[in-house]
């Protein structure tokens, strides 16, 4: 099985900054992509950011210029940095990853969710 645990939530204060780590163990070959997505009080879960393999990201909108997606691929460990928070960004923050098993087969996970408040 892969596991992914996901750290770095916590609360802080508008324009303030944190870094979401996902930590992905157990047997795989390499991780093809990897995202975060978002679910907010009231809200339908959205996707945030996204990053393939190759280094293509992708952003919400709401984000852009504020949020950066990254990997470190030796320690198998996906990064959301988020800068110039804002109250509209508090949510239980998820990570999924894609990654390819040692039976060739690409499967996605996902993490159990860090919490992000934001005050104003």
């Amino acid at each position: 099985q892969v596991q992914l645990v996901e750290s770095g939530g916590g609360l802080v204060q508008t324009g303030g900054s944190l870094r979401l780590s996902c930590k992905a163990s157990g047997y795989f070959y390499s991780i093809n992509d990897m995202a975060w997505h978002r679910q907010a009080p009231g809200k339908q879960r959205e996707l945030v950011a996204s990053m393939a393999r190759g280094g293509v990201t992708n952003y919400d909108d709401s984000v852009k210029g504020r949020f950066t997606i990254s990997r470190d691929s030796a320690k198998n460990t996906v990064y959301l940095q988020m800068n110039s928070l804002k109250p509209e960004d508090t949510a239980v923050y998820y990570c999924k990853v894609g990654v390819v098993t040692p039976n060739y087969d690409r499967l996605d996970y996902w993490g159990k969710g860090t919490l992000v408040t934001v005050s104003s």
